[in-house]
């Protein structure tokens, strides 16, 4: 085995670093083909033969589900959080309904339509400096591959997201702005078409759902993997050992995961049924999704024999058929990991959180 020593305290910058480098050197030129844009406005040059096969299986399904929604937004246009809902929010909202759906459950519709006028008055106040500036840096690494988000583009959405962004950093002052949230916030963009459901949705997520996984500490994210690794240990015994070698691996393999929530690194049909859940159900979903690929590559796992072995794997196991296939994925994430109730990770979050306070006091 390689030698391999704590790692650094993480930072927000080193959780979506690579994943900005990746962006960067992929940007595409202006005037690319669009033959191979997705229907959210992103180039797919490399798979792109199966993404479309896919979507050729996956169109009736949503179809089905598309209809079966109608029906039961005509019954009741109010959504409600009872077991039918629930049941048809793990089976895939349509994209006609996503935004509806997200803001309804999330609770962010509330927000809205408790405080009219709230998001055009942030954009009016005047605005700090270095935050426009931090905010303005990032715009051009968001999405490089996106038809939508490039600087060249008619009706581009550089200008909304930044307005999301600068809204939420002065809301949220305790965050400001924070690498990755370009990410998170172009995703909502894209979803709702509204900088201020996108903006309310942004609130929802980082001030409710994940709360402390983008503050100055980040001790939601780090709690939250460490939770994940006791998680591992209790349900792949046989991997917990063997990540247990390597201090401070979590923080290596997937924090990228947790605080890019999947974007970047599962294809786009799926990073957008794990929202659906993740909107409705909370934080557990992406637990859930971290241990089915964990669980569904055990065997992969188990034959790293030195840390770039481990490293690697974790790269490989979130490409290919298994999480193309958004539908059958998402089925997966709801049966193999096994019962998984939000009190278990709350007993777990403050039992990690501890250690993780009591370390940090010890620090020099």
């Amino acid at each position: 085995m390689l030698p391999f020593q704590q790692a650094p305290p993480l930072r927000c910058t080193d959780a979506v670093s690579a994943m900005e480098r990746e962006a960067t050197d992929n940007r595409p030129e202006p005037g690319h083909s669009s033959e191979r844009v997705d229907s959210y406005g992103f180039e797919r040059p490399c798979d792109f033969d199966s993404y479309k096969e896919m979507m050729n299986q996956y169109v009736g399904v949503l179809n089905r589900r598309s209809m079966r929604w109608s029906r039961l937004l005509q019954q009741k246009p109010e959504v409600e959080k009872n077991l039918t809902v629930k049941r048809f929010v793990r089976k895939g909202v349509p994209s006609e309904h996503r935004a509806k759906i997200w803001m309804a459950a999330s609770g962010a519709q509330q927000q809205m339509e408790s405080k009219p006028g709230y998001y055009q008055s942030l954009l009016a106040m005047e605005h700090d400096t270095k935050l426009k500036e931090t905010i303005h840096t990032d715009m051009h690494r968001t999405f490089p591959d996106n038809v939508f988000f490039q600087s060249h583009a008619e009706a581009g959405l550089q200008k909304v997201l930044h307005n999301v962004l600068l809204a939420y950093g002065h809301h949220n002052q305790a965050v400001g702005y924070c690498q990755g949230m370009n990410f998170i916030a172009g995703y909502l963009i894209i979803i709702t078409k509204d900088e201020e459901k996108s903006f309310w949705l942004m609130d929802a997520l980082l001030g409710r759902i994940l709360p402390d996984y983008y503050s100055p500490a980040m001790l939601g994210l780090k709690t939250d993997l460490e939770v994940l690794g006791e998680l591992v240990k209790a349900k792949a015994p046989a991997v917990g050992q063997l990540m247990a070698q390597y201090p401070g691996i979590w923080t290596l393999v997937v924090s990228r995961w947790f605080i890019c929530l999947y974007i970047d690194i599962l294809p786009i049909e799926t990073v957008l049924r794990i929202w659906d859940c993740l909107f409705y159900e909370g934080s557990k979903v992406l637990f859930r999704v971290a241990l089915t690929l964990i669980l569904h590559h055990q065997t992969e796992i188990l034959r790293a024999r030195s840390l770039p072995d481990v490293c690697e794997c974790f790269k490989q196991m979130t490409c290919g058929a298994f999480t193309m296939d958004c539908h059958a994925f998402m089925q997966k994430i709801f049966t193999e990991p096994g019962s998984l109730s939000m009190s278990t990770i709350q007993k777990l979050r403050e039992k990690c959180r501890q250690q993780i306070l009591e370390e940090e006091s010890r620090r020099p």
